[in-house]
């Protein structure tokens, strides 16, 4: 029978560059389906209408805590759901989890689900200032997955945390996902380009991205290795966490190349030999996926998220959060053995393949959601 779904994110555009696929997934199914976030960019809508997907604004701040606006947010949101109806609500990213959740509930929604798409810097240190940052987030989780009948989660691991600190009881109602997946035809597979070495990272410029480490890594080896190429692909955010200017100065003169935020990932997938993200912690590092679907052997970390894209020694190696030497070593080995760049794309292609396909992902969510 077809439903009524409203899908609620904290950034317009995510709505179709992570969501795209399990919206029109959803539209296909024969379900009235509508994308709430705010517009950020102005071919939201258009682009969502192409899709038959029906578009609404609203007033989310992605970043900070102001009282004032947040509220303006949670009754914004309690006025769109009001109207449109809706028979069940997705929420995903913290804000829109936590105020869209009790908006529908408020609004006497039923059908309640949240995706927990990663825990990001509030979780990163539960003492000190953080510490109190930490803690408000989390009573604010509990307060709007209360409202939740089923809660997604992109890895084992975050869900565990959740109930160990008490955000959802053990009885709650949960489902891992496998990330938000990747579309194998859009990241088609090419083969690994011959000649140098290059070793690619994108990522927004933020500590707790492992960014500082890769930087550093590749400083040291770019002096070993002077014809191996090493890019830092991604915008530079302002804020507590990101890098400092001069650091990353003293990157591109070492010969790290930082190329700031690309329309199109695609091409720099295409041309690169190795990916490697040394995150401290992720949800399912969506940049890996894709990375895996293009056919290249990935260099990550064994930390929440990032161990579920790569099986050691297959399709890449894991190292330690935070530990230079371990990262540098890992990626030396295959300016060593060049062979490994070949078999261990081809692991990537078909772990990616069996695991995070978007189709099989977008399944997952909507058995949980009973579409």
């Amino acid at each position: 029978m077809p439903k009524k779904v409203a899908v609620i994110g904290g950034y317009g555009p995510s709505l179709i560059n992570f969501r795209g696929p399990m919206l029109k997934a959803m539209k296909d199914a024969g379900h009235e389906v509508y994308g709430i976030a705010p517009l950020d960019s102005p071919d939201v809508p258009e682009k969502l209408a192409a899709m038959g997907i029906k578009y609404i604004e609203a007033p989310i701040q992605r970043k900070g805590m102001n009282p004032i606006k947040d509220l303006a947010a949670l009754f914004a949101l309690l006025k769109i759901i009001k109207k449109i109806q809706p028979d069940a609500v997705l929420s995903y990213t913290i804000k829109p989890v936590i105020y869209g959740s009790i908006a529908a509930k408020l609004s006497g929604v039923k059908n309640i689900f949240s995706m927990i798409t990663g825990l990001g810097y509030a979780f990163g240190q539960t003492s000190g200032k953080r510490g109190l940052l930490f803690k408000l987030v989390k009573n604010m989780y509990r307060a709007g997955l209360t409202c939740n009948k089923t809660i997604m989660f992109q890895n084992p691991d975050d869900r565990d945390l959740f109930k160990e600190l008490g955000i959802i009881p053990q009885s709650k109602a949960t489902v891992i996902t496998n990330g938000s997946g990747v579309d194998l035809e859009h990241y088609a597979s090419s083969p690994v380009p011959a000649g140098n070495p290059v070793f690619l990272c994108i990522s927004r410029l933020l500590k707790e991205k492992g960014v500082r480490e890769f930087g550093e890594a590749s400083l040291r080896l770019k002096q070993k290795y002077p014809q191996a190429e090493f890019r830092l692909v991604g915008p530079h955010d302002k804020g507590p966490d990101s890098i400092d200017d001069d650091i990353i100065a003293t990157w591109q003169n070492g010969g790290v190349e930082c190329t700031g935020p690309v329309a199109d990932v695609r091409e720099e997938l295409k041309n690169c030999s190795v990916y490697v993200l040394p995150s401290y912690r992720e949800g399912t590092p969506r940049s890996v996926l894709e990375a895996m679907a293009t056919g290249r052997p990935i260099v990550t970390t064994d930390a929440t998220g990032c161990r579920e894209t790569v099986i050691e020694g297959q399709n890449g190696f894991m190292v330690p959060v935070k530990d230079i030497s371990a990262l540098e070593h890992a990626m030396e080995k295959f300016i060593l053995q060049p062979e490994l760049l070949q078999n261990m794309g081809a692991a990537s292609l078909k772990y990616v393949a069996q695991k995070f396909d978007v189709n099989k992902v977008n399944a997952t969510i909507m058995k949980a959601m009973g579409l």
